[in-house]
C-alpha cells in the first residue's frame, strides 16, 4: 500500500476494552464512534494519521466478529481529551457495521486492538515526530474512504502552517457525505489552504465535470482543469477497489512517481483471488508458528491458509479482515515458501523483508515457519 522507509520490530498488540463515549449520526447509513481512552492507556493507543483500529465482538449466535475501521480523529484529540474516533458505514449484510449503526450506545464496552497500518506513510511519521515541511497534499476518496484521509488532512493542516491540501471527494449525493460538518469546519479554519471538491454521481452539480464517478476519464479532466499534477507532492487514495486502482494508474500514467502515491482499500471482495497454480504442490506441511517468544507446531494441508491452520494452535493470533486488505495478520516468513493469493496491504519494502499476509498464504513446501513477533 503506502511506502514506508523502515519499521522497527513490533510487539504484538493486545486486546483492550474501551468505553464508547459517543455515537454520532453522520448520515442515514453511517456513524462516528468515539472511544474514551484512559490516561494510562494513551501511550498504547498513540497513532499516526491514517492508521486503523480493529474491533471485536461476539455475534448473537456466538460467532466472533472482527472488523477494522480507520481512525478519523487526530493524535492531538487523543492527547488532550483522551478520545479516539472511527467512522463506520453500514454495509449490506454487515453484522458489525449494522450493530454499530443500530445497537451501539455510549457506555458500552468494546474490545479494541491498538492502532495498526501504514497508510499515512513517511509524512504521517514526520507529523508524529513534530517535523514540519511545506508541501501540497491531495486526496482522492469515495464514500467511507474519507475516514482515514480526514485524519491525514486535519493533521497536515494543523501541523504544517504552510502546507496545502486538495481533496476530491466522490459520493452518490450530498445527503450521503460522511463528515460533512468536520469538512466544513476545516474549510472555515483553513480557507486559503484547504481546497475541497465534491463530485456527486447521482445529483446534478453546477459543473458537468463534478457530476459522475471519479473514474480515470473524469480524473484526467479534473487534473487538467482544477488540480495540476506537478503542483502536488503526495497523493492519498482510499475507497473501493475500482476507484483506488483506477486513480493510482491514472496518476502513474501521468508521470507521478509511485513512491508519492499512497493507497488504502476498504473492500476487496469484488476482486476474485487468482487461481491456485495447476501444478500446486499437494500433501501436508508442518507449520511452526512463532508468537510471544514461543513456538507451536501444527500439521496443515497445502490447500489451507496459514492463518487458519495457525489459529488451531494459537487462538490469540491477530487477524481482522481475512481479505488481504488490513495487514493485521502480517508475519515474517522464516523458513519455507508460500503462494500468496492476493495482497492489498504489503508494500515492496515489506515483501523484500520477507513478510506475508498469512490469511492469503498457502504452503508450497513441506516445512514452514512464520514469525508473528517480527
Amino acid at each position: 500500500m503506502s511506502v514506508v522507509l523502515s519499521r522497527p520490530k513490533r510487539r504484538r498488540p493486545q486486546w483492550q476494552r474501551l468505553t464508547v463515549a459517543a455515537v454520532d449520526r453522520l448520515t442515514d447509513e453511517a456513524v462516528g464512534v468515539s472511544f474514551a481512552v484512559p490516561a494510562e492507556s494513551r501511550g498504547l493507543f498513540d497513532f499516526a494519521a491514517g492508521q486503523h483500529l480493529t474491533l471485536r465482538r461476539e455475534s448473537p449466535d456466538g460467532e466472533e466478529l472482527r472488523r477494522s475501521y480507520s481512525i478519523c480523529s487526530t493524535a492531538r484529540l487523543l492527547r488532550e481529551e483522551g478520545l479516539l474516533r472511527v467512522g463506520i458505514k453500514q454495509v449490506p449484510e454487515g453484522e458489525f457495521s449494522g450493530y454499530a449503526n443500530t445497537g451501539l450506545n455510549p457506555g458500552d464496552e468494546v474490545e479494541v486492538l491498538p492502532p495498526l497500518g501504514s497508510f499515512g506513510g513517511p509524512n504521517a511519521e514526520r507529523w508524529r515526530a513534530g517535523e514540519v515541511e511545506s508541501r501540497h497534499y491531495a486526496g482522492i476518496v469515495a464514500g467511507s474512504g474519507i475516514t482515514p484521509v480526514l485524519s491525514i488532512v486535519t493533521t497536515a493542516l494543523e501541523t504544517e502552517p504552510e502546507s496545502r491540501v486538495t481533496l476530491l471527494f466522490g459520493n452518490r449525493a450530498s445527503g450521503t457525505v460522511m463528515f460533512v460538518d468536520e469538512l466544513a469546519d476545516l474549510k472555515d479554519r483553513f480557507p486559503d489552504r484547504f481546497h475541497l471538491i465534491h463530485v456527486l454521481s447521482r445529483e446534478p452539480q453546477a459543473s458537468r465535470l463534478l457530476h459522475g464517478r471519479l473514474d480515470p476519464e473524469r480524473l484526467t479532466e479534473i487534473f487538467a482543469d482544477l488540480v495540476p499534477l506537478d503542483d502536488v507532492d503526495d497523493w492519498y487514495l482510499c475507497g473501493p477497489y475500482g476507484l483506488v486502482t483506477g486513480a493510482r494508474q491514472t496518476l502513474l500514467d501521468a508521470g507521478v512517481a509511485s513512491g508519492h502515491v499512497h493507497t488504502e482499500l476498504f473492500f476487496a471482495e469484488e476482486v476474485p483471488p487468482p487461481p491456485r497454480p495447476e501444478n500446486a504442490p499437494q500433501g501436508d506441511t508442518e507449520l511452526t508458528v512463532m508468537l510471544d517468544g514461543r513456538s507451536s507446531t501444527v500439521t496443515m494441508g497445502k490447500d489451507e491458509a496459514v492463518l487458519d491452520a495457525a489459529l488451531r494452535v494459537r487462538g490469540e493470533l491477530p487477524y481482522a479482515c481475512k481479505g488481504g486488505v488490513c495487514a493485521t495478520c502480517r508475519a515474517r516468513l522464516v523458513d519455507g515458501k508460500v503462494h500468496m493469493a492476493r495482497n492489498f496491504a504489503l508494500d515492496e519494502a515489506d515483501l523484500d523483508a520477507g513478510y506475508i499476509l498469512t490469511c492469503q498464504s498457502r504452503p508450497e513446501t513441506d516445512n514452514l515457519t512464520v514469525d508473528y513477533d517480527a
